[in-house]
């Protein structure tokens, strides 16, 4: 039977390198389909992820590096993640619960001032910390930018995704499926294997 009020939209996933963005993705549809290194910068494509359930399916775009630019590369990656936070119908922006709010965050959420869109904040990595200190972590994000909610996770221990995709969808519009329900991903599986091999060789190559 049809659902009269399927959701469906795209959704941005920012944050600085390292936050797990990739991880959370992967948790999320369940398959490893995003590239994992901790070299900024590795996510060149946008690497779409499509989750289909009963009740929605989210586009997940992942937005390369909107951190500040140091090369020609890097503004024309900035400007066209910026141009994709302009067309989603909302954003997750995942912090790590670990660091310390910094430079880097400060200028992801300088960036968000232009979207208008609502921003969800994601502070991952709870398994590495006392439950105690999520609170003043949230405090200091909130106190810095208006986000439309807040859900803190463990990406790696799939903690609190279903709260993540409950806040989510909040913000979907109702539409149709863009996608057929067993699609994971718009990129042939050629290019997942390549990506996949990217990982490995920049995991080997990066000692030297």
């Amino acid at each position: 039977m049809e659902n009269k009020h399927f959701k469906s939209g795209f959704v941005a996933v920012i944050g600085r390198p390292n936050v797990g963005k990739s991880t959370l993705i992967n948790s999320l549809i369940g398959q490893k389909i995003a590239i994992m290194s901790d070299k900024p910068q590795t996510t060149r494509n946008k690497i779409m992820c499509v989750l289909t359930t009963d009740n929605e399916q989210v586009i997940f775009l992942d937005t390369p590096g909107i951190h500040k630019p140091l090369h020609k590369l890097g503004e024309y990656m900035v400007k066209a993640a910026e141009g994709t936070l302009k067309e989603v119908d909302a954003i997750l922006f995942v912090v790590d619960a670990t660091e310390d709010l910094g430079g880097g965050e400060r200028y992801i959420m300088e960036r968000l001032q232009a979207t208008k869109k609502p921003v969800i904040l994601i502070v991952n990595k709870l398994d590495l910390i006392d439950r105690q200190s999520v609170l003043p972590i949230i405090e200091k994000y909130t106190k810095a930018y208006y986000f439309a909610g807040v859900v803190p996770i463990s990406a790696k221990e799939k903690m609190n995704l279903d709260s993540l995709l409950a806040e989510l969808n909040k913000y979907l519009p109702e539409g149709p499926q863009y996608y057929p329900a067993d699609t994971v991903t718009d990129q042939p599986e050629r290019l997942i294997a390549a990506e996949m091999i990217r990982e490995k060789v920049l995991h080997l190559t990066r000692d030297e």
